[in-house]
């Protein structure tokens, strides 16, 4: 006899326990959502219906479902990007996707404009920090720094955005890449391009042409503009975080405040973050606060860009839901 069985502690019968029948029991997992094999012929449509109906899979076509009905109602679909984005190679996907209506606007941080910019300019981006951060020689490419500062100062005398300054000036120049230029191609398609830079996080700031002045002025200008298209998000739009961990999650909830502090209503909208890790502020200043109290839906997708972007274009164009 156990010392605790002495002392009158028994371990708890398991006769009295209820049970039922597994086939009456609801489950979250059925085999009809399983994967199944890829053919070796397979099409593409045919390849995303062998994708599992579980979890990423569903939220992914949850997402899909909503910017197609965002198309129909003719209600914004915004981009919310960071330089990831660009440094992964998804530019011509962002471009397709615009050109099919499945992209409003793109609101961008400072790190697009300097990897979009150069992208256009000479075909590659991303210097080695490592290798150049101790000469003190990181960041200092002159082209890149001149074609910034001088977009935003003559934005700022234009009174127009720095995103819609930076892709004129660079559709002036005529680039050899500019069709991997999402810049160029908003511009040039007349699509919102909205630029919200934090003063001192781009290589352009500490350039011997940097004017804070015009830089402040015409980022205002582009959040004003993004608040607009936030407000017209009411009824069926889209709002996505691609790759932004801090600026563009912070900026959205301010334009998401500015509307309904305006009076307007913003409801039945969906967002969704799209990152590697889901960290604090997107997953709370996109995917949950904006859409509380049953304002609309907020979906999360982890995932490298490489993969969940392609997967998320291919879901656009040949998913189930067509209509």
């Amino acid at each position: 006899m156990s010392i605790y069985e002495e002392s009158g502690v028994r371990p708890l019968s398991l006769e009295g326990v209820n049970t039922y029948s597994l086939a009456v029991r609801p489950s979250k997992v059925s085999a009809d959502d399983f994967a199944r094999p890829v053919e070796e012929d397979a099409s593409l449509r045919d390849f995303l219906k062998t994708l599992p109906n579980i979890l990423a899979v569903q939220t992914l076509r949850a997402v899909a479902a909503q910017m197609r009905r965002a198309r129909r109602l003719g209600k914004p679909i915004i981009w919310g990007i960071g330089g990831h984005v660009v440094k992964t190679g998804l530019a011509p996907l962002i471009i397709d996707l615009m050109e099919r209506g499945f992209v409003s606007c793109i609101a961008a941080n400072g790190s697009v404009l300097v990897h979009d910019a150069e992208i256009a300019l000479v075909g590659s981006t991303s210097e080695d920090v490592d290798a150049t951060l101790g000469a003190g020689a990181f960041g200092a490419a002159d082209e890149t720094g001149k074609l910034l500062n001088n977009a935003a100062r003559e934005g700022a005398r234009d009174s127009i955005g720095l995103g819609e300054a930076l892709g004129r000036m660079l559709v002036g120049m005529n680039p050899k890449h500019a069709r991997l230029s999402m810049l160029c191609a908003a511009y040039g398609a007349r699509v919102p391009f909205t630029a919200h830079v934090a003063i001192g996080t781009d290589i352009a700031h500490f350039h011997p042409q940097a004017d804070g002045a015009s830089v402040g002025a015409t980022t205002h200008t582009d959040f004003r503009l993004l608040s607009e298209l936030v407000r017209r998000m009411d009824g069926g739009g889209v709002y996505l975080n691609v790759g932004s961990a801090v600026i563009l999650p912070e900026v959205f909830l301010k334009t998401v405040t500015l509307v309904r502090n305006l009076g307007h209503t913003l409801e039945d909208f969906t967002t969704a973050n799209f990152d590697f890790i889901q960290s604090y502020r997107p997953l709370t200043n996109v995917v949950r606060r904006p859409v509380s109290g049953g304002a609309g839906r907020g979906f999360s997708i982890t995932g490298h860009h490489e993969l969940t972007i392609p997967l998320l274009a291919a879901e656009l164009l040949c998913g189930a839901d067509e209509g």
